[in-house]
């Protein structure tokens, strides 16, 4: 027995394992904020601490003061029948003397006295803005349809009194298309900025509309002031062809009188540009009196407006544009395209004749061309035959 692999009485002994400690990182749990059911309104600009009078006013500069001044019911009403007397009268001439462009005008007259009823109502409630604002936003863009309808008559006026129906070379139609465009542009620019600055507004956002709107009424008077341009050339070509006999017997030569109307109209509506540029220029404080004086809007915006209208109503353009050529050309799209299968039918047959001439012309060339060369043949021949016959005579 090998004595290697004998036991042995020996003692097994096993060291202790230490294990370190295991220290635990704090985890933070955020704190969870329940959803609130509660609605977040806006906070009032100003607390009303004047109770308002029996028809909604309080005092300039106090909450929910819609006026600087205390607003006229009477003068409201009286305004609205007139603008709506001299709308009737609008509707009724344009029917009588079959004038359909004087729609226009009777759009100014409707704005207007849709302007001062709605002014008339709001005076008796002050605390309501939309009565205001809807007051304001017609009385400032009424003005433009009166514009429009000056702008329209001139151009009927150019095809109907002069003899080359145009003006520096532009038709009368495209004149009133484009001047009737920019008074379109005048209007969005004033659209904009009146109902930015109106009623109720904050007194950032009215300064900005205000701005707004003078650039627009600055633009309009700046068309005006190039169609007067315009219109003084008329005047010129007008008093040429008086001069020279050549509206005798013509029935045109009471142009004299819708010019005349057409100047007024023209000065009363930048009498009142002049006006609102000088209020809203000189600013809103106490220092400057206009928007403090309901007199003021009266005498130098309602007033010319309504000088406007009544200028049309005397001076009607029916009363003087008569006949066939009082209105501009105009055709609907199954005449124009009719006129424009014409106009290809007659380049079709002009094409045809071109080529039939260009045709022609080539046959002439190619049979004087063939001839020349028979000619020439023959021309040569008859040599060689002369030469050969005198060539023969000497052989012999």
């Amino acid at each position: 027995m090998n004595p290697s692999l004998q036991p042995r009485n020996s003692i097994i002994s096993i060291s202790p394992i230490s294990i370190p400690p295991i220290t635990l990182q704090p985890i933070s749990i955020p704190t969870i904020t329940p959803i609130s059911l509660a609605l977040h309104l806006p906070t009032p600009t100003c607390i009303q601490t004047i109770t308002p009078d029996a028809n909604g006013y309080v005092p300039p500069g106090t909450c929910h003061a819609l006026y600087k001044y205390y607003p006229s019911f009477a003068a409201a009403v009286v305004f609205s029948i007139l603008f709506g007397v001299l709308t009737i009268l609008h509707i009724s001439q344009a029917a009588v003397h079959k004038k359909p462009f004087c729609w226009v005008i009777i759009m100014a007259g409707l704005w207007e006295t849709g302007s001062f009823v709605t002014r008339a109502l709001s005076t008796r409630a002050q605390q309501e803005s939309g009565l205001a604002l809807t007051s304001e936003l017609l009385v400032l863009l009424a003005p433009l349809w009166v514009n429009a309808f000056d702008y329209m008559l001139l151009g009927r006026m150019i095809h109907f009194f002069l003899p080359a129906r145009s003006l520096f070379g532009i038709r009368a139609s495209m004149l009133a298309l484009c001047f009737v465009a920019m008074d379109i542009v005048s209007f969005v620019v004033q659209l904009v900025g009146g109902a930015m600055g109106g009623t109720g507004a904050p007194p950032e956002q009215i300064l900005k509309g205000v701005h707004i709107y003078m650039g627009g009424i600055g633009l309009q008077e700046f068309f005006i002031v190039v169609f007067l341009a315009l219109a003084v050339r008329f005047h010129v070509q007008m008093m040429g062809l008086e001069k020279r006999g050549e509206l005798r017997g013509t029935g045109k030569g009471r142009w004299r009188w819708l010019l005349g109307a057409l100047y007024a109209s023209l000065a009363l509506i930048s009498l009142r540009i002049f006006f609102r540029l000088i209020e809203f220029s000189a600013g809103t404080d106490s220092s400057n009196p206009l928007p403090y004086h309901e007199i003021y809007f009266y005498a130098f915006d309602a007033v010319p407006m309504l000088l406007a209208l009544t200028t049309m109503n005397v001076v009607h353009p029916g009363r003087f544009l008569v006949g066939p050529d009082s209105e501009l050309p105009k055709m609907s799209w199954r005449r124009k395209r009719a006129a424009k299968s014409m106009e290809m039918e007659e380049f079709d047959d002009e094409k045809e004749f071109r080529g039939d001439v260009a045709k022609a012309r080539a046959m002439e060339d190619y049979g004087a061309e063939k001839e020349f060369r028979k000619d020439l043949v023959k021309g040569r021949q008859m040599e060689r035959y002369d030469d050969e016959k005198e060539f023969l005579g000497n052989t012999v």
